[in-house]
């Protein structure tokens, strides 16, 4: 795809857009899809790395999210593009919050790709993709207080048990 066919008016986007645009994609691919798991279709990056040492793969992660909305920004995508990515990183490091389940949603989700597939989308079918992205920005927020009301929900069960373990053993003594 060719990112000069549309995006940014008759001329499409400048230079330095498109410049940043293809540093994106080189580091979205390094940090999603760099290497793949032998015998299937998965392929996994650095930030899956990444973020098995705590804290670091969400630091990594918010240097190329904010990156990323830079280029958007650069490109001149319309605010429901943006909002969406920003949605998406958003989705992205709720999730990652919560220990194993968040490496794995990682591993899945892949918010970077997601990002700049959206990009690449909308330069090339703008009108559409600036459409379903704001049906989209309706989705995240719910994505997201679906995933709070789960961890809370999770939390106050946690909770539960750990009063009845104690309970049961302060009842033994």
């Amino acid at each position: 795809m060719d990112a000069r066919a549309g995006g940014n008016g008759p001329h499409g986007p400048d230079e330095r857009a498109l410049r940043a645009l293809d540093r994106l994609r080189l580091v979205t691919r390094l940090m999603d899809q760099a290497f793949g798991v032998p015998g299937t279709k998965w392929r996994f990056g650095l930030d899956a790395l990444f973020g098995l040492v705590p804290g670091l793969g969400d630091i990594v992660g918010a240097v190329i999210a904010v990156y990323a909305l830079r280029v958007a920004r650069l490109l001149r995508a319309p605010g429901a593009i943006q909002l969406h990515m920003l949605g998406n990183i958003v989705l992205d490091a709720t999730v990652g919050t919560v220990p194993v389940i968040g490496d794995i949603f990682d591993f899945v989700y892949k918010a970077q790709t997601r990002n700049l597939e959206l990009l690449d989308d909308w330069l090339a079918t703008p009108h559409e993709t600036t459409r379903r992205s704001r049906r989209g920005i309706v989705f995240v927020p719910l994505a997201i207080a679906g995933v709070f009301a789960l961890l809370t929900i999770f939390g106050v069960w946690m909770l539960v048990e750990l009063v009845r373990w104690l309970t049961t053993l302060l009842a033994g003594l």
